[in-house]
């Protein structure tokens, strides 16, 4: 049912003080460049339409009139590929209606209340899909950076488009816009750099852009066609639009695209990861309208530029796997060869600086200092430590504005504005951190962000920020912003250093015995599973975490023989423990626990030997890891190989020449999506590349609906969707 939600203002009701919550769904009106039919089900009549309805398709009357005699094929055109409410894309049909009979494009989909939108607007000529699409594809999986992606994708939607102005809008963590890439033609001026602020796209607004991916305005200065009745005669309320491409838009996003000039324009949501990372907004100084098959190029173009972005990102975090892993194996080094791994570290400056492009770095372990690079005195990293203790535990605690956040550290802003730290073990106090000094800049909003409206005596003087003049912030006190990437990477060295200091404090236990009782509470609470043997493999400590994933019942161990029964793979178990004790070769690889129920739960091990210098190993550390992150990503990975062609295949069917066009394109967007997955896999941490593999085929999914739609569309229409030449969208 789509009731008001209470509190929330009814649409064009809004000012700028509630307008985050301006129910635009709920707009009872449309634009006046199509109609819009509500039809009943399953008796097929229509019981609502746009009051335009009649006249724009050469018809008596709409109200009341069955379907079938609007157009007696279009049932049979829509109903067997129709989803069901809310779910899937809508479905597109050329109509001929009206006396005259003209050719119209249909969009149909089922609203949330039941029944059938009906959406019409006037034919468009048919477009050359591979030469339109294939191209731009092939730019977009080449792209070798973020900026040159963005860039291209403007470019590529200009050439398409014909609109005067596209940027390549991006989202940061607080939901300010900038402008990272533009065209635009010449005498206009640039708006790249410009800086947004978040309330200039109301929530419910960015809700819209991630279901309703291209949003068209053809003229700003159109006068909206009401629906008749107001309420659904199917629900006795107002419809839910939120599918609509004709709905009206909000009054005050007119008013702002008024303030700036802009006469119509074109948005396509970006949507990474099932967020909504940005848009390409296209602008236009003079009315501009551009047909359904145009408009679908566009999303789709803007899937694979996601799909790109996604592969681009997960990159930037594979380097800095890359770089724990070399600084894993030369802690490991420094142990043997210097009984310390502290040195390690530090061993080059750019090192540890690197992969967080922080200046300075600092290591506060059992109450010594060690630093490198550009850091703040030592008492003040010991109150920085000690007011990290103060914060709720995670992973990373990271701030770009220390000395703002807190005044007893504003003399620290030349050289820790921003600090970014990991804990390296449950002791108090212990952190790796990461400085970086104040950057003095100037951000360029458009528009003074601090006055965002003013208000008049009526409605129509509510006006959303009336000069769009370049307004310039000069911002101190703060860092460059700490951006995802840094703060994985600082989380993945965090917990490889914590692994390292768990390790070398049980090697300690082992040569200094005097040390044991100490160690051993500290075992107890880690928070990952370990056990201590002595050199021929008896059991010296078990942790409570290791103790609790025991089957119930499981009688005492006292040799790691004893717990091979416990493992799906026993022989494996008692290969790799004979291996480690015998000839003092480490242990890497995955086990199958026996868990409750005799369920099988996965387990990362990584076994040791304990040797001080050359000497014989005085005994093993062995430290598990939960699997169950990488189980479900290999799985992930495997489904998605084995599912992502056939599953965007299904339901196309295709004469022989429209089916060369689709597999060319098909195959281009596949290899697309390949690459991110191959991306991903590579490059971001285990518990995420399920979620991040899902997007992506959830994404190619959705783009080869739209192009099944288009080629089919094409097919049905006499576009001539193989031909080699230039598009022909009249755009």
């Amino acid at each position: 049912m789509a009731g008001r939600a209470l509190g929330s203002p009814a649409f064009g009701t809004a000012d700028l003080s509630n307008c985050e919550r301006e129910e635009i769904h709920l707009a009872g009106s449309i634009q006046p460049h199509g109609a819009l039919l509500v039809v009943s089900e399953p008796d097929h009549v229509v019981v609502q339409a746009s009051a335009n309805a009649a006249e724009f398709l050469n018809l008596k009357r709409v109200l009341g009139v069955p379907l079938a005699e609007i157009d007696g094929d279009l049932l049979i055109k829509i109903l067997p590929n129709l989803d069901p409410p809310a779910e899937g894309m809508p479905v597109a049909v050329r109509c001929r209606i009206g006396a005259p009979a003209a050719d119209y494009d249909g969009l149909i989909h089922r609203p949330p209340d039941g029944g059938l939108v009906i959406e019409l607007e006037r034919a468009g000529p048919p477009i050359d899909l591979s030469g339109t699409l294939a191209p731009a594809l092939e730019r977009i999986r080449t792209a070798g950076s973020l900026r040159a992606l963005c860039d291209d994708a403007a470019l590529l939607f200009q050439q398409r488009t014909g609109y005067d102005r596209v940027m390549v809008y991006r989202f940061d963590e607080q939901g300010h816009g900038e402008v990272f890439s533009e065209r635009h033609v010449p005498g206009l001026e640039s708006y790249l750099g410009n800086r947004y602020p978040a309330s200039d796209i109301p929530q419910m607004a960015r809700r819209l852009y991630e279901r309703q991916r291209v949003r068209v305005l053809v003229d700003v200065g159109y006068q909206p066609v009401p629906l008749e009745p107001r309420l659904s005669p199917l629900t006795g309320h107002e419809l839910d639009m939120s599918g609509c491409f004709l709905r009206s838009m909000s009054p005050i996003h007119l008013q702002y695209l008024k303030n700036m000039g802009v006469r119509a324009t074109l948005v396509v949501s970006l949507v990474v990861g099932g967020k909504l990372w940005g848009l390409i907004a296209c602008h236009h100084y003079l009315p501009r309208f551009i047909h359904f098959e145009l408009r679908a190029i566009c999303e789709l173009l803007a899937e694979a530029v996601a799909t790109r972005i996604t592969a681009l990102e997960s990159f930037a975090q594979s380097q800095s796997e890359l770089f724990v892993q070399r600084l894993e194996q030369r802690l490991i080094e420094s142990i043997t060869r210097e009984g310390d791994w502290r040195a390690a570290i530090f061993d080059t400056a750019q090192s540890i600086l690197q992969p967080l492009r922080a200046t300075g770095c600092a290591l506060v372990y059992e109450d010594q200092i060690r630093t490198v690079g550009e850091v703040p005195g030592t008492q003040d990293i010991r109150q920085i430590a000690a007011w990290l203790d103060r914060q709720p535990r995670a992973p990373v605690i990271a701030t770009a504005s220390l000395g703002l956040d807190l005044p007893q550290f504003a003399h620290l802003t030349r050289e820790a504005s921003g600090v970014a730290a990991a804990p390296i073990s449950d002791h108090p106090g212990e952190f790796l951190m990461w400085f970086r000094p104040e950057r003095v800049h100037t951000v360029t909003w458009g528009g003074d962000p601090k006055k965002p409206f003013t208000m008049g005596d009526t409605p129509a003087d509510l006006s959303p920020r009336r000069s769009f003049a370049k307004w310039y912030e000069v911002v101190e006190g703060t860092s460059d912003p700490w951006t995802a990437a840094d703060l994985a990477a600082a989380r993945t060295i965090g917990h490889t250093v914590a692994d390292i200091v768990l390790q070398f404090r049980a090697v300690r236990t082992l040569i200094a015995r005097e040390q044991y009782e100490q160690f051993s509470t500290q075992l107890h609470a880690s928070l990952q599973p370990v056990l201590i043997t002595d050199s021929d493999g008896r059991i010296l400590l078990m942790n409570d975490v290791f103790r609790a994933m025991l089957p119930t019942g499981t009688p005492t161990v006292a040799h790691l023989d004893d717990l091979a029964g416990l493992f799906v793979e026993p022989q494996d178990f008692l290969r790799n423990v004979a291996e480690l004790i015998d000839y003092g070769r480490g242990w890497r690889g995955e086990v199958l626990l026996r868990g409750s129920g005799n369920a099988p739960h996965p387990l990362l091990v990584r076994a040791d030997p304990v040797t001080p210098a050359q000497d014989q190993a005085l005994g093993f550390v062995l430290i598990f890891s939960d699997a169950t992150d990488r189980r479900t990503a290999d799985a992930a990975r495997t489904r998605f190989q084995e599912g992502i062609l056939a599953s965007a295949r299904a339901g196309v069917r295709l004469d022989s020449k429209s089916d060369l066009v689709h597999e060319k394109l098909l195959s281009a967007l596949v290899e697309n999506a390949q690459l991110a997955a191959l991306e991903i896999t590579y490059g971001v941490e285990t518990g995420r590349i399920a979620e991040l593999l899902e997007g992506v085929r959830q994404s190619m999914l959705r783009t080869a609906e739209v192009l099944g739609h288009l080629v089919q569309h094409a097919a049905r229409t006499g576009g001539d969707g193989g031909s080699d030449g230039g598009t022909r969208s009249g755009a």
